[in-house]
């Protein structure tokens, strides 16, 4: 036998050896059941293994979900699949929301590969479409067939942090075709800075030949890159403005003097990005000097974060009308968000205009939100709960129990698999009308899915059912935790609502656990303080020692906080020391509202209006009667100074 031939017949028989060896050991494997080898299949899949991936798939080919026993398979192997086989499972399970994730995949690695034929076929079928990456790839394909999609892609490139290789091919390709100037470059480069992206900042240093060390040094040293100023070229001025932005994260006012002594050097729209870059930094620090360097940024081109920031430091120096002005400046998406919707009724109200305000409130003041409820109450109109709707019939609900889709999904829950459970009942949402929305909450009730009944119920317009959207699990407990404490239960039932949507096992990435989201260090100083001797660690999750472990410290921070529930909430959720430190930060006393929308921490200013909207709802409902969401805010005043002290004056009408 040649020795080539010899050798491939030795490997083969080694392959096929070492495969048998590890059939048989996979085999062997003590799976309880066929949910057990499922888990196994999944694992095998998100570990790129294909042959355990198939060794499993094999084994539960009378799955009760085949589609995923499917997917898995595929899944484990996708870089290597073909188009025919992807395509295969599609047009098997098409129209499922499997078979949508599926195509997510599949385009992902056509915009990788460039197969811009077969993504454009595939991309308008995508039905979720939620995947910035695809929406980028689908933007450069545009391009490369000759589409001007410079503004498209302005207007899609603003969340530098999420770049991937799709964002960063588009942006690349834009440039080297002539649509995207060296201007668009540095837009993005200032935007990489403000969001320490520094391996995208990086990339895109290389499209406008910067020196790798300058853009390096601009990120992690500079004050030393330009301790004398910028050279005389142009990529030294504008990376001069870069490298302030990045001075001015740790100190403002040292990045304004540097600017004011070499303003000079820039030409007017360097000065304007560079006092914008400043402002952002001085208004994430909540320094009234803000204000000014935002007026010097005029003429700037700003990031959606920095419009943002220049409204929320004007509402905070009490600046109608510049809070006005920096409004009607932003992007249509901005604008249109509720928040600015409200703010610039506020602005108007403030110059007298209260026709024009009443008509923006109004555009709104139905939405069940934080911002609906406020203009609301700008309407002169208190926050109430909606007529009780027609309760769900046992004829709306059995289709629902008989929906594939949905036991699919209840499937997936019993099982701990939420990112799939999740997936599969909002795909057949999708389908729903109003009545069929509040049958499916019904259905999670019964299956004690109190975040999917939250969840779903929130969906509905016109048919309102508060009992699903503002359930109140465990209320004999609640209510005689809180009643010991004198603590309002609508706040605490506002903050689980925020906190776990109700899932007792809830476990957060940062490893808070439980109804409250207890992190295991603030258990224990609880504990502690309560005198429980006895306390373990394990008993965070038993749901009554959550609630008493948990009011009992939202009792604490309140009592710290001066009974502020705005600012306790903050406390609860970004720990007890920020928030004393962005009131202190206060020049003078401001509403609940404006503090509230000023918070620096993108994560604990959703979760203040969330949780506080919610105790509004929740106490609704509790009193029967109307509530204020403006009382419950109330005002925050500087470190020293009482409410009661605060003769705060009515903004509105000045």
């Amino acid at each position: 036998m040649p020795v080539k031939k010899s050798l491939f017949v030795i490997t083969m028989l080694a392959g096929l050896t070492a495969f048998s060896t590890l059939s048989a050991s996979a085999a062997s494997l003590n799976f309880v059941n066929d949910d057990d080898r499922f888990m196994a299949l999944r694992d095998a899949a998100f570990h790129d293994d294909p042959v355990k991936a198939d060794l499993h798939a094999a084994a539960l080919t009378q799955y009760e979900i085949p589609s995923y026993v499917d997917y898995y398979r595929i899944r484990a192997h996708l870089s290597r699949a073909s188009n025919t086989e992807i395509s295969d499972f599609i047009n098997k399970y098409e129209g499922s929301a499997i078979a949508d994730r599926m195509r997510n995949d599949w385009l992902s690695l056509l915009g990788k590969r460039g197969n811009w034929d077969l993504f454009d076929q595939q991309y308008p079928l995508f039905v979720v479409a939620d995947d910035n990456q695809l929406r980028c790839y689908s933007v450069l394909s545009k391009a490369i067939k000759g589409q001007k999609v410079a503004n498209e892609a302005k207007n899609l490139l603003n969340a530098p942090r999420d770049y991937g290789d799709g964002c960063y091919s588009l942006v690349s390709y834009l440039t080297d075709n002539g649509q995207f100037t060296q201007a668009d470059l540095w837009t993005q480069m200032r935007m990489a800075a403000e969001n320490g992206a520094q391996p995208l900042a990086q990339r895109l240093g290389k499209l406008l030949d910067l020196p790798e060390k300058k853009v390096s040094q601009a990120f992690d040293k500079p004050e030393k890159l330009f301790k004398q100023g910028p050279e005389n070229n142009k990529y030294s001025r504008e990376l001069f403005v870069v490298a302030l932005g990045r001075i001015a994260k740790n100190d403002p006012s040292d990045a304004a003097e540097l600017l004011s002594r070499f303003s000079s050097k820039l030409n007017d729209a360097q000065r304007s990005n560079a006092w914008a870059q400043i402002a952002l930094q001085s208004a994430l620090k909540l320094e009234p000097e803000a204000l000014a360097y935002w007026v010097r940024a005029d003429g700037a081109t700003f990031s959606n974060e920095a419009y943002q920031w220049r409204v929320r430091t004007a509402l905070r120096e009490g600046d109608w009308k510049l809070v006005k002005s920096a409004i009607n400046a932003m992007p249509p998406n901005l604008k249109s968000d509720p928040a600015w919707v409200y703010w610039l009724g506020r602005a108007l109200k403030a110059e007298g205009k209260n026709d024009e305000a009443r008509q923006i409130f109004s555009s709104i003041a139905d939405q069940i939100h934080f911002y609906g409820q406020l203009s609301l109450e700008e309407n002169g109109q208190k926050i109430g709960v909606p007529i009780t709707i027609r309760p769900i019939s046992a004829e709306e609900l059995a289709p629902m129990e008989r929906n594939p889709h949905l036991q699919h999904a209840l499937k997936f829950y019993s099982m701990n698999l939420r990112t799939e459970g999740t997936r599969e009942w909002n795909w057949e949402l999708r389908k729903f009308n109003e009545r069929q929305h509040l049958a499916a909450a019904e259905l999670a009730r019964k299956n004690n899915l109190l975040d999917r009944m939250v969840n779903t119920s929130d969906r509905t317009r016109g048919e309102v059912d508060f009992n699903q959207r503002y359930p109140t699990p465990f209320n004999e407990s609640m209510y005689k935790t809180t009643q010991t404490l004198g603590l309002d239960m609508a706040w605490v039932y506002g903050l689980i609502r925020q906190e776990s949507r109700f899932i007792m096992s809830a476990k957060s990435h940062v490893g808070a656990s439980g109804l409250m989201q207890i992190m295991p260090s603030t258990a224990r100083y609880v504990a502690k303080k309560m005198g429980l001797g006895d306390f373990v660690q394990a008993q965070v999750n038993d749901v009554d020692t959550n609630i008493v472990l948990g009011t009992n410290y939202l009792n604490m921070v309140l009592t710290d906080l001066g009974g502020s529930q705005a600012l306790a909430s903050a406390a609860y959720n970004a720990g007890p020391g920020r928030p004393r430190a962005w009131r202190a930060k206060l020049t003078r006393p401001v509403e609940g509202a404006i503090f509230t929308e000023t918070i620096p921490f993108n994560e604990t200013r959703g979760y203040v209006k969330n949780v506080l909207s919610n105790a509004t709802y929740y106490a609704a409902l509790f009193e029967k009667k109307p509530q204020s969401l403006k009382a419950r805010l109330g005002v925050v005043v500087p470190k020293g100074m009482s409410a009661s002290d605060a003769d705060l004056p009515d903004e509105s009408k000045q």
